[in-house]
């Protein structure tokens, strides 16, 4: 996927995400057992491929400390509006997933959200992605992924559970759930997303 050029056209159907009930309530769930037995602030939060800012703005919301890190600048500043518009701060940063360490971006992160740029990734640059995860997440963090199943299909690679759990070594995989997003029509049948979400925690 070539989301510069997505975000440039105005082709971003995984925003309407953020309007479908089923997912909303299901990341809604996820958050909230993140957050049981806490008090807010509950801590820094970053959200990788963070697009239009969507969820990092959702977190900023729930009293997550959050960094968004996109490598669009199209939608880094669609991100920067729309925290401006909700009078919610974030700080969004541009980087590159692979290489959090030249973006800046700190460490100590207890919760890492991903709701769509690993399953795109290839094995080389998935590696580097859960190598950079390590280094900037806290050692009781959790990784909450969403990712397309691996299929012949245009644009998306995805990506299987193995090797979602080979680029995290020292990670496992304790929880899998369907997001409950259905896409529009055209993009269910040429694509079939089938999407689920991936809970990780350290070992």
């Amino acid at each position: 996927m070539n989301y510069k050029l997505a975000y440039r056209i105005g082709f971003h159907p995984w925003e309407d995400a953020a309007a479908h009930a089923p997912f909303v309530e299901t990341i809604s769930e996820l958050f909230d057992r993140e957050e049981n037995g806490g008090e807010p602030p509950y801590g820094s939060a970053l959200d990788l491929g963070t697009g239009s800012g969507i969820w990092a703005i959702e977190l900023a919301k729930r009293s997550w400390t959050v960094t968004g890190v996109d490598n669009v600048d199209t939608a880094l500043r669609r991100a920067r509006d729309r925290a401006g518009d909700a009078a919610i701060d974030v700080r969004f940063v541009q980087g590159d997933v692979t290489d959090l360490s030249a973006a800046g971006i700190g460490t100590g992160f207890r919760l890492v959200l991903d709701t769509g740029t690993f399953h795109g990734l290839g094995r080389a640059d998935r590696a580097a992605m859960g190598r950079e995860v390590s280094r900037v997440a806290a050692p009781e963090a959790t990784v909450l992924m969403i990712a397309w199943p691996r299929r012949r299909r245009p644009l998306i690679r995805g990506v299987s559970r193995s090797e979602i759990e080979a680029a995290f070594p020292g990670w496992s995989v304790t929880d899998v759930g369907p997001s409950n997003f259905l896409a529009p029509r055209p993009i269910e049948l040429v694509l079939r997303p089938d999407e689920h979400w991936y809970r990780l925690r350290r070992t």
